[in-house]
């Protein structure tokens, strides 16, 4: 079983317009509802792929509600921890004629420490059943930057894998517990090591040093050049084909997801990140976010080029 955690649970709503204009009305051609946050856009490949998934993290109010019910399709079993306040919405607006994207995100509720203990208590029974925990994105307001590093800790002492996608001060101080796996961007790898990071070579080594303070398996995303991962087995990296790309949104959501599912079939690395490397490109080929067609990930998978460099 994959545990995913979403503690800033969203819906999601995307709205198409033709031509945005600021100040005035916007009349929307089309429009759809999903649930969202990072967590959930790991959950929805991985239950496509096929695997047992369940989702945690906090949902409130009717909109938590909304957020569970429209999992079920998936096949995703939800076991969230239920607040009062109401789960937030993130806008995304999409102007077919600009070809411009914009988005507003809304902070969400407010959490108490007793939230969190309670989360905690929760958190601790549902590690101990999943193969493998990925946890992503922001944190509540209320929680300070040891909300992750906690969380990261009581999987370590169920002796699980867990994969920690977040940023800034959450992921600086979340790798302090050494999580099994982190997959920073470029300005995040600089921030963690303030190495340059201007090319390859740089970022291996910027790469290795966080390898070296523990944590197992260090995925840079390079965006359209792939990635590069810095692992026990050695050094890999990543190109995918050219494809047409549609929505890039939650691509490295997806990474994760392939990721999840190659250490909990315990691939080699070399197919892990195969694994992961086509299905965020199939992603990308889809509207949706957080969605592929297996289709598409099969005809992707054998054209994915691995070349290990260390």
């Amino acid at each position: 079983m994959i545990l995913t955690v979403t503690l800033n649970a969203a819906i999601d709503k995307r709205y198409v317009v033709e031509g945005y204009r600021i100040g005035e009305v916007n009349r929307v051609k089309e429009c759809a509802y999903v649930p969202g946050g990072k967590g959930l856009n790991v959950s929805k490949p991985a239950a496509i792929y096929g695997a047992e998934v369940v989702a945690t993290g906090f949902v409130g109010g009717h909109a938590g509600n909304y957020i569970e019910e429209n999992l079920k399709p998936f096949g995703i079993k939800s076991d969230f921890y239920h607040v009062e306040a109401e789960s937030r919405s993130c806008i995304n607006i999409w102007d077919e004629v600009n070809h411009v994207q914009t988005e507003f995100l809304e902070p969400g509720f407010t959490l108490t420490e007793e939230d969190f203990q309670g989360f905690m208590e929760k958190f601790r029974g549902l590690a101990k059943k999943a193969d493998v925990v990925a946890m992503s994105g922001s944190v509540p307001k209320g929680l300070d930057g040891t909300a992750y590093q906690r969380l990261v800790k009581i999987v370590k002492d169920a002796g699980k894998p867990v994969i920690l996608d977040t940023s800034g001060r959450l992921l600086e101080m979340g790798i302090e517990a050494g999580p099994t796996m982190i997959k920073p961007n470029i300005d995040e790898i600089r921030m963690l090591t303030g190495k340059c990071c201007d090319d390859i070579g740089d970022i291996i080594g910027a790469a290795k040093e966080i390898h070296e303070r523990g944590v197992e398996i260090v995925a840079v995303s390079l965006g359209g050049d792939g990635a590069v991962v810095v692992c026990g087995e050695g050094v890999f990296q990543a190109k995918v084909p050219k494809i047409d790309a549609v929505n890039t949104v939650g691509c490295g959501d997806s990474m994760i997801a392939g990721f999840a599912l190659g250490i909990s079939e315990g691939l080699p690395m070399e197919e892990i990140l195969r694994k992961a490397s086509a299905i965020s490109a199939a992603a990308a080929m889809r509207e949706e976010t957080g969605f592929f067609v297996k289709e598409d990930m099969e005809t992707i998978l054998p054209k994915v080029q691995i070349r290990k460099m260390e």
